[in-house]
């Protein structure tokens, strides 16, 4: 009897050895078609270290930096960070149909244009190509990614105006264009948005002109146009029924009356520093959970209004102003 057990046990075990690659293929998830794509990026990257695990005797699912639907086993996710690479995004980037989500962030030696592949990723959700030494324009494919909700790319050396046509991207929560070398003025559609209202960074280009006054009729909740050369009025984005937090219209060209402006009660950060704004400190200001307030370097006369959170803040918040006084600043005369 114990011979025969043997006998039966070796036989299927001689079955599995004969048939190495049985179980690996019958197991994979990784769809072959986004394999291959992943390959041939490794391949235009130099193989780099952060790409290790990609070995094509593996389940690319179980690979690192990209993440497979668990429904359809399709790649969803390209996250590459902080990696030491160099190049271009390859094209081929282009050919994962299903991918929601890009991400080629802090990778300051990854040159060349945004590749006009990426305007077949019709699924994607969350694209971000920040810190990067990315150049050239804002592509204006980018309109035919509608299933956008966030866009973000700062950190780069894109140069150009900014398309009017990313107005038509109707599902973006945020757009970040900040740190980069852009000129012109802010696209008049802006302010014909008919989807959601963005959270919306402009700063640190060379943006010049006036502001749209077309943005005052949206309800914006983030806006930070901070270090650029704008110039004029901007009082109509504020008011009593806006929903607006979060204002960064320092170091600009911005000229107007602040005493008589509305601020409404969701305000919990304004910095206007380095303009050549006039006028006083509202009395409503008081009413505001303020958590930052800058409004230095400006033409700023009058009484700092005494009670809410204006006294928590330093003088470097109020300094260098015309004839602005009272605490915490020197007592008015």
């Amino acid at each position: 009897m114990k011979n025969s057990n043997f006998v039966i046990l070796s036989f299927y075990c001689l079955i599995l050895l004969s048939k190495p690659f049985f179980s690996l293929s019958a197991t994979e998830r990784c769809n072959p078609d986004d394999k291959k794509v992943l390959l041939q990026i490794k391949q235009a990257l130099n193989n780099p270290y952060q790409l290790a695990s990609w070995n094509p005797n593996t389940d690319c699912c179980d690979w690192y930096v990209v993440d497979c639907d668990p429904n359809n086993n399709r790649i969803v996710t390209f996250n590459l960070f902080s990696a030491n690479i160099s190049g271009q995004i390859p094209a081929a980037i282009g050919d994962l149909p299903y991918l929601e989500t890009l991400v080629f962030r802090k990778l300051t030696n990854v040159t060349g244009q945004i590749p006009s592949a990426v305007a077949n990723l019709t699924n994607l959700k969350l694209l971000r190509l920040s810190y990067t030494n990315l150049s050239g324009p804002v592509p204006t494919f980018f309109t035919q990614l509608k299933n956008l909700t966030f866009l973000d790319l700062s950190f780069n050396d894109l140069t150009g105006s900014i398309p009017v046509e990313l107005s038509l991207l109707q599902n973006l929560d945020a757009l970040h264009l900040d740190r980069n070398r852009l000129t012109g003025t802010i696209p008049e559609s802006f302010g014909n948005l008919t989807g959601k209202v963005p959270d919306l960074y402009l700063s640190h280009n060379n943006l010049t002109g006036s502001v749209p006054k077309s943005l005052g009729d949206l309800n914006f909740t983030v806006l930070d146009f901070s270090q650029n050369n704008l110039i004029g009025d901007i009082s109509f984005l504020f008011g009593r029924n806006k929903t607006i937090q979060i204002v960064n219209f320092s170091r600009n060209m911005f000229e107007f009356n602040l005493s008589n402006v509305q601020f409404p009660d969701s305000l919990t950060s304004l910095d206007l520093n380095h303009n050549m704004i006039s006028g006083s400190l509202p009395q409503d200001l008081t009413k505001l959970n303020l958590q930052f307030l800058n409004v230095s370097y400006n033409r700023l006369c009058g009484q700092i209004p005494a009670g809410g959170k204006l006294q928590s803040f330093d003088v470097s918040s109020y300094f260098h102003n015309k004839c602005l006084c009272g605490a915490p600043l020197p007592a008015c005369n």
